[in-house]
């Protein structure tokens, strides 16, 4: 992968949750100060996969910034949070996005992405697709696709896009087709009628 011109790694790096012991963080731990115009790339983003329920949240955070002032990464951010712990988190890093489960037959969220919006924090909503029996058929699902000429995938993405500007949908592909169809979504327009069809 290659570094922005900035020296940036333009995609974000989700790292699954490990033991936070100090011989496990021996080996990236980076040093307390950055070299001033180093070259090496650093991650744009970094994502904690999960709180470590055995180690205190603090403790964690604290070395994920200590990756950041290292220069290791750029930005930090969680997965899988309540508000209390990214109010903690916030106590003693920057975060700049969560990454939480979320789409449109699953809001159990919903208040972590108003405290995103709230506080111009990224919200990531991991699962985006999944509709659930909504999208049965003669369901609403179909019937507004039907309606905006889109695709059941397509219209799931346009309704997280509209639901708040700090959601950041990051749907997987396989194919060039299927890359112009998730791009093709920002030219989408839900109504405020669709959107109540649908909720």
């Amino acid at each position: 992968m290659r570094g922005s011109p900035s020296g940036h790694v333009g995609l974000p790096v989700l790292f699954r949750k490990q033991p936070f012991r100090e011989s496990n963080l021996a080996a990236c731990r980076p040093p307390r100060r950055a070299r001033p115009h180093s070259t090496r790339p650093r991650i744009a983003l970094l994502l904690s996969h999960r709180i470590d329920p055995e180690v205190p949240l603090a403790d964690q955070v604290s070395e994920l910034k200590a990756l950041q002032e290292g220069g290791k990464t750029a930005h930090v951010g969680l997965s899988e949070v309540s508000v209390d712990q990214i109010e903690q988190a916030r106590a003693i890093a920057p975060i700049a996005s969560v990454h939480n489960l979320y789409n449109l037959a699953n809001r159990t969220a919903e208040n972590v992405l108003d405290y995103c919006e709230r506080h111009h924090v990224a919200f990531i909503p991991w699962f985006p697709l999944a509709t659930g029996g909504l999208a049965k058929p003669g369901g609403p699902i179909e019937a507004v696709a039907s309606r905006l000429s889109a695709s059941p995938s397509q219209l799931m993405l346009a309704w997280l896009l509209h639901r708040s500007p700090v959601v950041l949908p990051i749907p997987g592909t396989s194919s060039v087709e299927h890359l112009e169809q998730n791009v093709a979504v920002a030219g989408l327009q839900l109504t405020e009628e669709d959107v109540a069809e649908l909720t």
